[in-house]
């Protein structure tokens, strides 16, 4: 065996133990580094609630002021369909009662008239004369 060989084997042999050792080192710390730790997959999945929660509140606060406006508005159109359709109703029967108020009238100088014409001394009575 040369010196020359004697002296690079022990340069080899602390190159490749350090060499295991750089890999070693390298396994065990790459995971923690890369991986995160539990509490701050919690505190991070606390937070990704909390901004579903604030997002979701804020959806369903917009979509009741939606739903409550078409409500409202609603509301307003059939109140006016009702107060047209009551007005139109009562027009209607204030011209029925009027009609049968002026017919009953009538009916009823009809019937004084033909009594009229029979009772003797009335106006009708001498008009019936003639």
């Amino acid at each position: 065996m040369s010196r020359s060989f004697i002296r690079t084997v022990p340069v080899v042999f602390a190159l490749a133990l350090a060499s295991i050792g750089v890999s070693a080192v390298a396994q065990t710390a790459a995971p923690a580094t890369a991986e995160p730790t539990t509490t701050e997959k919690v505190k991070e999945a606390g937070k990704e609630a909390v901004d579903a929660t604030k997002s979701t509140t804020k959806k369903a606060v917009n979509a009741t002021e939606r739903g409550t406006k078409k409500a409202w508005d609603a509301t307003k159109r059939t109140t006016k369909k009702a107060t047209t359709a009551t007005k139109k109703a009562a027009a209607k029967t204030g011209d029925a009662i009027e009609t049968a108020g002026h017919k009953t009238a009538d009916g009823m100088r009809s019937t004084g008239k033909a009594i009229g014409e029979k009772v003797p001394g009335t106006a009708e009575n001498e008009a019936a004369k003639k």
